[in-house]
């Protein structure tokens, strides 16, 4: 019986909790460091303090991926507008003055003849002579 109460002082000992009211362990929130009632994996005092630490803590690293994400859906718009159709041509000018950005792209497809397409989800555009560009959108995806 000795034994047995003393391995269980020395678990309670080596756990930093406290033990509250009827043996429920507490734990201090990871956001403003009320004390957190309730099960014992439980992190936040409330679903304010949780989604207030995640949105900190996430901020930075989506901020780069929304900017892309934006910046591609913008490309995509651009590029539907200059195309109703399934071809048509454009000049460099007209994309960069919509705010065309053509450093971000999904893929690149090339043709048999050797040529490259540059593809932003379903549109894509080639590049002509003289900063002409053929867009086309790729019908494959529609099903």
């Amino acid at each position: 019986m000795n034994v047995y109460i003393a391995s269980r002082e020395y678990t309670h000992l080596s756990t930093p909790k406290t033990v509250g009211h009827k043996g429920a362990s507490m734990k201090n929130c990871d956001e403003c460091g009320r004390s957190v009632m309730g099960r014992v994996d439980k992190k936040f005092c409330s679903d304010m303090c949780r989604n207030t630490y995640n949105n900190r803590l996430n901020s930075s690293s989506y901020n780069i991926i929304r900017k892309v994400n934006n910046q591609l859906r913008k490309n995509r718009r651009i590029l539907e507008q200059l195309c109703p159709e399934e071809k048509n041509k454009t000049t460099k000018s007209v994309l960069t003055a919509k705010g065309f950005d053509f450093t971000l792209i999904t893929n690149l497809r090339p043709t048999l003849k050797g040529s490259i397409y540059h593809f932003v989800y379903d549109y894509g555009y080639l590049e002509l002579e003289n900063d002409f560009y053929l867009i086309v959108k790729d019908k494959r995806l529609e099903k």
